[in-house]
Formats: structure tokens, C-alpha cells, sequence
């Protein structure tokens, strides 16, 4: 299994620990992801420490209001390291408003330069704000490998999924008051479809007690393969197959 979304220097364990258990409980590659520079060298130290593990480089949209030229050429550089896979995560957030969306906008819009420039995949952070998420990438990410982590808007699933934008669900899909999101897991077009942690944050409902970690993706892919009529093995292998094809790995 993949966890395609994870933060490793969160994690409320050490990482040779996490790392340990994950792959312990069949987990055998890993993204770690920055959200701004420093976690983002953190993610890329632990890319080069661990086989299994690889980075994603980005602005978190909540520390957008820390975003500069100085920012970008720190992130450009990371971003041209071998074991970034994806640049983010980064995006809209109008939930915390912890930065003005102009700024918000600005930093998205650089990442998605890095991305092309790079042709490495943009990994999207949105959370209530859907339409000018959606608006800004069909205007500025045309040709780029775009993935919607931690899945948010069920409603516009057929959108997103005629854009060829990829899908991941994270622990939250299994909570029991998300059914519209259980839903769009059942449906997303298995060779659009992965899965992810978030650690530590949003643990699956199965141990939900618990903090996250990269060794709990096995319960969220649980949920999705019985959500949608099939084996754990067979979207086992669909879902590595989709991170191989989006990473590169």
C-alpha cells in the first residue's frame, strides 16, 4: 500500500519509528510532505534516509502570507532535488484564513510555475474554497498532473474527474458523518484513485483513539475497497500502480 500524503516531521513518534511500522503493516513507499521551507528540507532529509520514503516540497496556504522571492528560490531548489516527487502542498484555505487570499493566490500560482518547470505533479490543499480553486487551476495548470489531496468536495467529483485530476482520500472518508465522501470514494474511476494519511492528523475511524501515522493508511484503504465492492489486494495494486505512474518511483 502507498500513503500518498503524510507529514513525517509531525509524526508523534521518532521516524525511524513511523517509518518502521508502516512498512511493518505493508506500507512500502511513503510522501512526505512541506509545508514551507523548513519542513520541506525536513521531508527531503528524511526522503534520502529511508528507501520507501520521498518528498513534496511546497507553501502550505495558511503560511502564504511568509511567501516571497526569497521563498521561491529556496523552494525552486529543493524542488530540483532527485527525491521530490511533487510540489505542495499548496492551494486555498478560507476555513483558518490564516493569510490573505491574495497572498494565498500568489503563492499557488508560483507553485504551479515550479511544477511545470520541473514536471513534477502539484499536490492541491483546498478547503472552502472549491470554486476559486477549481477557477484558478483551469486557468493555470492546463497540462499538469494535479492531485487533490484529502478529498473535499464530493460535489464536484464528475468536475474534477473530467479534468483528469487525480483523487486521494485520507482517514477522514471512514468517519460515519461523511457519507457524501464515502460516495465519491466508491466512484472515482479506480486509475484516478489513492489514498493517505494526512498524518497526523484525521486518523481513520478504526483507531481513531490513536494519532495518525502512515501505518493507519491500511484502514482507509480498507474502507475504500469494501466502499467499493473489491478486495484490499486488488486496490492494492491499483493504487500502486496510480502513485508509480503519478511519482515516478
Amino acid at each position: 500500500m502507498i500513503d500518498s500524503h503524510t507529514h513525517l516531521d509531525l509524526a508523534p513518534l521518532g521516524e525511524d519509528e513511523v517509518v518502521a511500522a508502516a512498512q511493518a503493516a505493508g506500507v512500502s513507499k511513503l510522501l512526505t510532505i512541506g509545508t514551507n521551507v523548513q519542513s520541506s528540507q525536513a521531508a527531503l532529509a528524511a526522503a534520502e534516509r529511508y528507501d520507501g520514503v520521498w518528498a513534496g516540497v511546497g507553501l502550505h496556504p495558511n503560511s502564504a502570507g511568509d511567501f516571497d522571492e526569497r521563498v521561491l528560490a529556496e523552494l525552486a531548489e529543493l524542488a530540483d532535488h532527485p527525491r521530490c516527487r511533487a510540489i505542495g502542498e499548496t492551494g486555498l484555505d478560507y476555513y483558518r484564513d490564516r493569510a490573505p487570499r491574495e497572498a494565498q493566490a500568489r503563492a499557488f500560482l508560483a507553485h504551479i510555475e515550479l511544477a511545470r518547470s520541473y514536471e513534477k505533479p502539484l499536490v492541491i490543499h483546498t478547503r472552502e474554497a472549491d470554486q476559486d480553486t477549481l477557477d484558478l487551476l483551469s486557468r493555470q495548470a492546463q497540462g499538469l498532473e494535479v492531485l487533490l489531496h484529502c478529498f473535499s468536495m464530493p460535489g464536484r467529483l464528475d468536475e474534477c474527474v473530467e479534468r483528469g485530476y487525480w483523487i486521494s482520500f485520507a482517514g477522514n472518508v471512514t468517519y460515519p458523518r461523511n457519507s457524501e465522501l464515502a460516495a465519491a470514494a466508491a466512484r472515482v474511476p479506480l486509475d484516478r484513485l489513492l489514498v493517505e494519511t494526512d498524518a497526523p492528523y484525521l486518523t481513520p475511524q478504526a483507531v481513531r483513539k490513536d494519532r495518525n501515522q502512515p501505518a493507519f493508511v491500511v484502514h482507509t484503504a480498507r474502507f475504500v475497497a469494501e466502499a467499493r465492492g473489491m478486495s484490499y489486494e486488488e486496490l492494492e495494486q491499483a493504487v500502486e500502480d496510480n502513485a508509480g505512474q503519478l511519482f515516478g518511483w
